[in-house]
């Protein structure tokens, strides 16, 4: 499919190819995202699933606090790599398009989809994008960081549910991923969340901040000082 707005660029190093996003793609790109699903939909898409997922990102966070309170422009999962394909299986109706540095390889092949970890999910029919599936490094069933691999935590710890049962990642790691470029908005999820944050949860993020993002600013906010019990 031809991309309006979008460029052709044929890289020399793998996975090669791909269509480049420039700055100026930027508002056609987030009106193919307009449409995107809620976390209800793909819960109800991917109900009786075997493989671990959860919902990540701000929606996750939305999820942990019961209620919406901002807007969501896109709609991110997480599963296990190796169980991609159980995923791809189940919305076996749509086109599946691997995202990285700024390129996207549309209908991914297996060679792309290897070199790759963000995939989107594309309808066919209107080229509307409606989820975005991170494809994790894991061992197994437990759980690995791809910022520091060496932190490694069973799935069954990190996915917790609503009380319909829709999955989600823990409030620490998603805002450890948060860290790493905080823009506005996770900055603001970061001050909503703090409050909500059992003393465990706040030492547990205070732990991995330390770790991967060493002197980072949100750090001084869970200094025990600053803390106070939920």
């Amino acid at each position: 499919m031809n991309v309006p707005g979008y460029r052709q660029r044929m890289d020399a190093g793998s996975p090669g190819g791909g269509i480049e996003v420039s700055p100026d793609d930027t508002e056609a790109l987030e009106a193919r995202w307009a449409h995107c699903w809620k976390p209800r939909d793909v819960a109800r898409r991917l109900a009786g699933i075997s493989a671990p997922w959860y919902v990540a990102a701000g929606w996750a966070l939305d999820l942990y606090r019961g209620e919406q309170t901002r807007d969501h422009h896109d709609i991110e999962i997480a599963v296990p790599a190796g169980r991609f394909p159980e995923i791809r299986e189940r919305l076996s109706e749509f086109t599946f398009d691997a995202v990285d540095s700024g390129r996207i390889w549309e209908s991914a092949t297996p060679q792309v989809l290897g070199a790759t970890w963000q995939t989107w999910l594309r309808e066919p029919e209107t080229g509307r994008y409606l989820l975005d599936v991170f494809r994790e490094p894991h061992d197994g069933d437990e759980w690995i960081c791809r910022r520091d691999a060496t932190i490694r935590l069973p799935y069954a710890e990190i996915i917790r549910h609503t009380s319909d049962r829709i999955p989600y990642l823990i409030p620490e790691l998603v805002l450890l991923f948060k860290a790493k470029h905080v823009r506005p908005k996770d900055q603001t999820d970061f001050d909503s969340v703090l409050p909500l944050l059992a003393h465990g949860q706040r030492e547990t993020l205070s732990t991995l901040l330390r770790q991967v993002h060493p002197g980072h600013a949100w750090l001084a906010a869970l200094a025990p000082t600053a803390r106070f019990d939920c």
